[in-house]
Order: structure tokens, then sequence, then C-alpha cells
């Protein structure tokens, strides 16, 4: 293993290629992991506009990864070198009050660490902390890239459907068609959702669904008045659930204004900006607003899933390219240039 490592760093002025040191097991429940495949997600963008306060300047960016295992600290007890394994996007040591109860997102010893508040993926190997809670072994059969999403994105998306209060036959409008989005359509249905509008602003985006079966419904605000059209496809009663993945200027509105009376509102969109919450004009629809960070507690189910067919994320990836490209990916993947949907760093040996 060499010395040092190029990683893509978090600066005050944007992000920077560097080389760092390879890191080391700092702690019993510490593992150091090889990555093969990561990608950019839009909380990484998030960090560069500096929408989250609690990302430090220097850190190694990156938080959704799969890898293979080359050193497991010492109270290790489920993994070994060798093993490949996706990562859970938060960190949680599995024992205290929060974690107990599967809020996994406020564990009171992590939470979003990785790319954020410690070192992360963009780079050649990451120290995983908790890393016998926070990795999943990848089953023999699924790829290094069908599992990549798994602790990340596609976690998000079915969080977004547990939040939704899917009951068999429901119709869910899913806002938004980015990764997050197509990813809460997708198992919205595994849920049992028997009908699924999705609604984005890019067309490409909506086609991605329509060739995917992702939806039955595919909306575009610039072209169809969303609220009506809901109406129109519900006898006149609105979403039975809402999955608000989109994070735009009015999305938020969008998604308590096209809910049915007494709906579950899902807001899994990380907004920039501070949303109204208009309670007078909402007086009497009986909405129940779900929201938070995803407590990512299904990575194995979702791996068998995959594995058996009844999920699947390869159509989510549009570019590929080395670490050392990494920059023009963040450029590509942050300006939705050339249709870019996910942008993966390949770190073949």
């Amino acid at each position: 293993m060499s010395a040092t490592m190029p990683a893509a760093v978090y600066t005050l002025h944007g992000i920077q290629l560097e080389s760092r040191p390879v890191p080391m097991i700092q702690e019993p429940r510490d593992a150091i992991v090889r990555v093969t495949r990561s990608t950019i997600c839009t909380s990484d963008l998030h960090i560069l506009h500096g929408a989250v306060p609690q990302a430090k300047p220097g850190v190694i960016l990156g938080h959704e990864f799969v890898g293979e295992v080359v050193e497991a600290g010492p109270a290790i007890r489920n993994l070994k070198p060798g093993d490949r394994v996706t990562a859970n996007c938060e960190t949680f040591c599995g024992e205290c009050w929060f974690c107990r109860r599967g809020y996994i997102n406020n564990c009171e010893k992590g939470g979003w660490m990785l790319g954020c508040r410690i070192d992360g993926c963009h780079s050649a190997y990451v120290r995983v902390p908790f890393a016998d809670t926070g990795l999943t072994p990848i089953p023999s059969g699924v790829s290094d890239e069908d599992a990549l999403f798994v602790g990340d994105i596609l976690s998000s998306g079915y969080f977004g459907a547990e939040l939704a209060d899917i009951h068999p036959g429901d119709t869910v409008a899913v806002i938004g068609a980015g990764p997050v989005g197509l990813c809460a359509a997708q198992c919205a249905r595994l849920l049992g959702a028997k009908q699924i509008i999705l609604m984005d602003l890019d067309d490409f985006r909506l086609q991605v669904a329509r060739e995917n079966g992702l939806a039955d419904i595919l909306l575009n605000p610039i072209k169809h008045d969303i609220e009506s059209e809901v109406r129109r496809h519900t006898q006149g009663r609105g979403a039975d659930g809402v999955i608000e993945a989109a994070g735009g200027k009015d999305t938020f509105e969008t998604a308590w204004k096209i809910a049915r009376p007494n709906a579950s509102v899902a807001l899994i969109a990380m907004y920039e900006k501070a949303q109204i919450f208009p309670l007078p004009d909402m007086y009497g629809k009986n909405l129940t607003f779900r929201t938070g960070g995803v407590d990512a507690c299904h990575c194995g189910e979702l791996l068998e899933h995959i594995a058996a067919g009844r999920l699947r994320t390869d159509f989510l990836i549009t570019h590929r390219g080395t670490l050392k490209e990494i920059l023009t990916g963040y450029q590509v993947f942050g300006q939705r240039q050339d249709h870019c949907l996910k942008w993966v760093i390949v770190n073949d040996k």
C-alpha cells in the first residue's frame, strides 16, 4: 500500500485534488477500505455551497462508496480483509439510545461524518469508524456498481417511501426525478403503491423513469398544471402519499398542496433555504409531515432485493471517470452537463 494517495478535498474556495496520507486504524471498531467505486452526491454539492455548517474545511469529500476491506480493527468480528462491502452514509455506534431505536441518523457518537466531519471516500482508501455497523458485505452475484447506491440514495429513496406511509393500492406522488426521486419511486412500488406520479422539470429524467418502468404518470411543471393533473388521476382527492425529493424553490408548497386530506408527506430533500409552513392555508387537511436525514437501516435488505432483481440502480450511472478526473466529475454532475445523473469514480487496481 502506497504511503500517500490522491484525494478530493473541501476548501473554503471550493474543491481541490491533493496528495494525502493513506489512513490508518485509530479505534478498535475501525476498518480501512480500498475504495473501488464511489460517486458524487448532491450532499457533496451542498457542502461546497456552504449549506452544511458542520462540514470541516480540509476534509476529504465523499460518503457514497463500495470497496474491499484491507484492514479491520481488533474489535471487528463480522468483517475481514478481502470482503467486498457497501458503506452506510451514516456513521452509527449501534448502542446508544437513538441507535437502539433505529434512529441511526441521530447516533450520539456518529451521524453524517464521512466526507463532512472526517475524511470521506473521494480517495483511494478510507477509514470507516464503527465499521461493524456501517459496512455491509456485498453478496456474490451483486457487482460493486450494483451495490454502490445502497448506503445512500437507494436507502434515502426507501426511507422516503417508508415515511410516506404507503398502503397497498395507494397513489404516491414523487416530486423530483433525480437519483433519490427515481429510487423513491422504485421503492414506493416495492412497498405496494399501485399508481406512481412522478414530476420533474427535466424531460430527460422523466424519460429515464419511463424507460425503466418507474412511474405510471410523468408530469413536467412547465407543461402541466401539477395540482390539476394529480387531482385528475386521483378522483379529485389528491395523492395518498407524497415524497418530496427535489428541494426546489416551490416544491415544498407543491408537496402539501397535491396531498389528499389526512395524507403523509415525506420530506427527504435537503433544502438550502428555509421553507414557509403556511398553517392557516393547510388548516383542515390534517396532513402528517415526516422529515429528516436518512436512517439507512436496511442495507442488507436492499442488497437482497437487488440480488433477487426486485430493485436496480444501474440506469442511474450516466458517467464514469478516474479519481484524477474527479474535478471534472464535480463540474459535470453539479451543472447537470450531458444529462448527468450520477458520475462514478472508478478505482480499479
